[in-house]
């Protein structure tokens, strides 16, 4: 081979290869994709000591109690350099950085799912984009859970019909919900 016919050729590799990598960019790299083991960068085998090098662009706010004998969780929040509040992190264990994230509650609006659910998202849209999987009847609010993406969803008993928000030995069915309630909460379970 002439070396003109090799340099066209790796020339036209190199733009396949180009194309194909632009086609197919990976769904977590899209800092506010939430699906079922991850969330934007954060996984579901994330710990707690990789939370700087992934929120480098945020601030990672730990509060930690004054006793570390209480051994209670201690949430992590993740805020935009702005001040903006983004996520809840919940590690499995306490004050140690070698633990894992156990469940993300998401407050940006911006994180979404594939099929566009987030915290704007009404129990309509949860209900038509996923399978419901339980509803849990609090002393305030409903927990919707989808397994499917490893969610729940909190909805406040104020959004309910009036015959529904002060039984909490009623079951609830997923068709008794109005499709106009608001979510409260929207957590990803890992």
């Amino acid at each position: 081979m002439s070396k003109s016919k090799i340099k066209n050729t790796l020339f036209a590799a190199l733009i396949c290869g180009l194309l194909i990598t632009s086609c197919t960019t990976d769904k977590a790299s899209n800092p506010f994709a939430v699906a079922k083991n991850h969330i934007g960068l954060l996984t579901d085998s994330t710990q707690v000591r990789e939370l700087e090098a992934i929120f480098s662009n945020d601030s990672v706010v730990r509060y930690i109690a004054g006793d570390e004998f209480i051994g209670s969780v201690n949430t992590i929040e993740i805020f935009e350099k702005g001040g903006k509040k983004l996520l809840d992190l919940s590690p499995k264990e306490a004050l140690d950085s070698t633990s894992v994230i156990s469940s993300v509650n998401i407050i940006d609006e911006r994180y979404k799912t594939e099929k566009n659910i987030s915290t704007l998202s009404t129990f309509k849209d949860i209900n038509e984009a996923y399978k419901i999987s339980k509803v849990d009847n609090l002393i305030n609010a409903i927990v919707v859970s989808v397994n499917e993406i490893n969610a729940s969803f909190t909805i406040d008993k104020k959004e309910l019909p009036a015959s529904m928000r002060f039984d909490m030995n009623m079951t609830i069915d997923p068709i008794q919900i109005p499709g106009k309630a608001k979510i409260k909460y929207f957590m990803i379970h890992w």
